[in-house]
């Protein structure tokens, strides 16, 4: 189970991309990774598709992003946080290690 999740905030430890905050798009649990938002942009080339009409040229993507490169930023107290996992009302929820604040799932 990875403690980041979709549409969670994130900032970039490090890469080229240190520093940067952004919105996790995807999480691949079994690759260990995740797309975030503006985050890790690849150029792709593309041919034209012929049935579709779609237009070739070079296409601006997210690649994905190793989870250990990504720290989650609290809501309740906006710093990058390591996250905590405990029992609520017989399931378990993730709080936020700096502010002790619950965080929604």
């Amino acid at each position: 189970m990875t403690k980041i999740k979709k549409d969670d905030r994130v900032k970039v430890l490090s890469g080229k991309n240190a520093g940067r905050e952004g919105k996790v798009l995807k999480v691949f649990n079994e690759k260990g990774s995740a797309l975030v938002e503006r985050i890790n942009m690849v150029i792709r080339h593309t041919k034209a598709g012929g049935k579709a009409g779609q237009q070739g040229g070079r296409i601006e993507k997210e690649a994905p992003i190793k989870l250990c490169k990504l720290m989650l930023v609290c809501p309740k107290c906006s710093k990058p946080t390591r996250i905590g996992i405990r029992p609520v009302e017989g399931k378990s929820a993730r709080f936020c290690k700096k502010c002790l604040e619950q965080l929604e799932n």
